[in-house]
């Protein structure tokens, strides 16, 4: 068995060469780097983005989601296929549910999108989450700006629309589109208004064949949802459009309003100003992340953790003085 280089001798200024030069399995490797939770990986990873960040910000990111059964890969897909036919460089990084045994990822991206996959210009990668949306999110921002420093134009970031991934995915991305179901009636019943409240756009998806009535009548619900909710921005509506990801049947005119969105966005500043907040918000979620890698680090802490909650469970400790003894182990 081949073991791995040292990962002290690593090069980043040649790796990042490397992949700058489109480079994929540079790519790959610089994403296992990202995603490593060794100290000295990691060290090394923050050296290799600050050194890439020059060459990014350029992509359109735009965050997809929708309840499962919705079709999102097989839309993808197809809409991968499409941008890259028309010259585009697409990457999909899906943020994935983990395997509560296993820890990696239990969705078969690649699998789904067979087509794509395939593809000289496509790029896909699942990124499981380990438990931690928090962690996710931030090895997904630092993963996405390595895909656009090597070159891809567009990143699509899939969620599985459950828990709090939509809110996430939204939070790092310049687009967020909401897939929907054809027959409205019980569906918005059960849409979560968190969500319409993200929504750039709703995308009624299998909205072919017999499917394209329920689907009309589905998209009228949701364009009466959407009109009486506030809107995000006084630039933008969130239209309402029906496709088909199976037939490949409006995807090119749900495209061109992610563009128009884009261009007004730009035009008022408004993509610049989420962008920095985004920016800030990352930083935020890192150093949440910092914090509990120290908490799980300290052989000290991972001794007095199960103490402090097994007294808090039973009633014995307050939890405001178990995070005070948390925060002074801590040096807070």
């Amino acid at each position: 068995m081949t073991s791995s280089p040292n990962p002290r001798a690593l090069d980043i200024p040649a790796l990042a060469g490397r992949l700058r030069a489109g480079d994929r399995a540079a790519l790959a490797r610089a994403i296992t780097l990202v995603e490593s939770r060794k100290v000295e990986h990691q060290h090394q990873a923050r050296e290799l983005v600050q050194l890439l960040l020059p060459f990014t910000g350029a992509a359109l990111r735009v965050g997809i989601t929708g309840v499962p059964g919705v079709g999102k890969s097989t839309m993808i897909d197809t809409l991968g296929s499409n941008l890259i036919a028309a010259g585009h460089k697409v990457a999909v990084l899906a943020v994935d549910p983990s395997s509560a045994r296993t820890g990696g990822s239990i969705l078969g991206d690649k699998t789904r999108m067979a087509r794509l996959a395939a593809e000289r210009d496509a790029f896909i990668r699942p990124s499981p989450s380990s438990g931690t949306l928090g962690g996710v999110a931030a090895k997904t921002r630092e993963t996405m700006l390595l895909c656009e420093a090597a070159g891809f134009d567009v990143i699509l970031v899939e969620t599985v629309g459950v828990g709090q991934s939509e809110t996430t995915v939204a939070e790092m991305t310049d687009f967020f589109l909401v897939l929907m179901l054809p027959g409205a009636g019980d569906e918005l019943q059960g849409i979560k208004k968190g969500v319409l409240e993200l929504a750039d756009m709703i995308a009624v998806n299998k909205s072919e064949g017999d499917n394209r009535a329920r689907a009309v009548a589905a998209a009228g619900e949701y364009r009466a949802a959407l009109h009486i909710m506030q809107q995000a921005s006084p630039s933008w509506s969130p239209p309402v459009v029906l496709v088909s990801g199976l037939d490949n049947v409006g995807l090119d005119d749900m495209w061109k309003k992610v563009v128009e969105h884009r261009k007004i966005f730009e035009a008022t500043g408004e993509l610049a100003q989420k962008r920095r907040d985004q920016q800030v918000k990352w930083m935020w979620t890192m150093l949440e992340e910092r914090m509990f890698a120290r908490l799980r680090s300290d052989a000290h802490l991972r001794a007095l953790l199960p103490e402090l909650e097994r007294r808090v469970a039973e009633g014995a400790l307050a939890p405001t003085l178990a995070v005070e003894t948390i925060a002074a182990a801590l040096g807070f």
